[in-house]
């Protein structure tokens, strides 16, 4: 048995914690994982069990080299697949992180065309509003919908624009007046996004310059249905995705205000750990998502603000 051998049953056995669960689990007997643990260690010359009568837990060293095990393994899996999905039906569990708005209202209605296509696969999706890292929480695939959600540990690729306005409930409006400049915001109740301080701040660029507004409103939230909600409910203006209010605006339940002054542009993104990069079942969605998200006129181009 080679090294890959013993690093797995070392890994296992620190899950397990024990030899005999681990054995259990890999169909081995006892002598044979211990045996295997103990070659790993003579080539490394280092102890990484610590074993009494009553438990077996990794030394120090032990568990910095598990978690290195680990990824190890999980890179090696992730290169098996990829092979093995190119010459059969990609098969297995999606695990998808999305925005609570975008995951409700875009994802959730294409799933089931994709899940048609690929029977073999099957897709665990975790909606909330909230920056995970997605190699932390083992997912395959985050979405996000932001101006720059950079990490260097993850490939970033953008999906398709998110254009966002600025509206208002027309008995809003009729109440507190319309506002023809950004400055006239301050003495508005904005309702915005809760995540951060810049998020406080909103920059409009018009004709003239760019306009940076401190807002402050009477709702602030990290979920822009909350947000639109509040917003239909005359609380106040929002600057919310066009995916999210394109029907009330056509319905006349909102009101573009400020149409000639544009926000900085953001963008559905959609990351995944580099190890991923390879893997059939994320480039299949991610093709699947940008094909769809491409063709919806609410993501695919500005919509007519005037």
């Amino acid at each position: 048995m080679d090294k890959f051998d013993s690093m797995y049953a070392f890994t296992q056995v620190v899950d397990a914690g024990g030899f005999a669960a681990a054995s259990r689990k890999m169909g081995l007997s006892r002598s044979q994982v211990n045996k295997l643990v103990i070659n790993l260690e003579d080539s490394l010359g280092v102890q990484l069990l610590q074993r009494t009568t009553r438990k077996v837990v990794p030394t120090k060293t032990g568990l910095a080299f598990y978690e290195r095990c680990q990824a190890i393994l999980a890179d090696v899996a992730e290169a098996e697949e990829s092979i093995t999905q190119y010459q059969t039906q990609p098969k297995g569990i999606l695990r998808i992180n999305a925005p609570m708005s975008f995951g409700t209202e875009y994802l959730a209605p294409l799933l089931p065309d994709f899940l048609t296509q690929h029977s073999e696969l099957k897709v665990e999706l975790v909606l909330n509003d909230r920056f995970i890292d997605p190699i932390e929480e083992g997912f395959d695939i985050s979405i996000r919908i932001s101006a720059q959600p950079i990490a260097s540990s993850l490939i970033v690729h953008t999906l398709c624009p998110a254009p966002r306005v600025l509206c208002a409930a027309p008995d809003y409006l009729e109440q507190h007046g319309i506002p023809r400049h950004p400055d006239q915001l301050k003495h508005h109740s904005c309702l915005h996004y809760g995540y951060s301080e810049p998020l406080h701040h909103w920059q409009l660029k018009g004709p003239d310059q760019i306009h940076r507004i401190q807002v402050q409103g009477a709702i602030c939230s990290n979920n822009g249905e909350v947000l639109r909600q509040a917003t239909l409910k005359g609380l106040g203006i929002a600057l919310l995705p066009i995916f999210l209010v394109g029907e009330d605006l056509k319905g006349e339940r909102l009101q573009v205000v400020l149409s000639n002054y544009d926000s900085p542009g953001i963008a559905v993104h959609i990351l995944y750990p580099v190890s991923k990069h390879l893997s059939a079942k994320v480039q299949l969605f991610t093709a699947f998502l940008q094909t769809h998200l491409g063709q919806d006129p609410q993501l695919a181009e500005e919509t007519d603000k005037n």
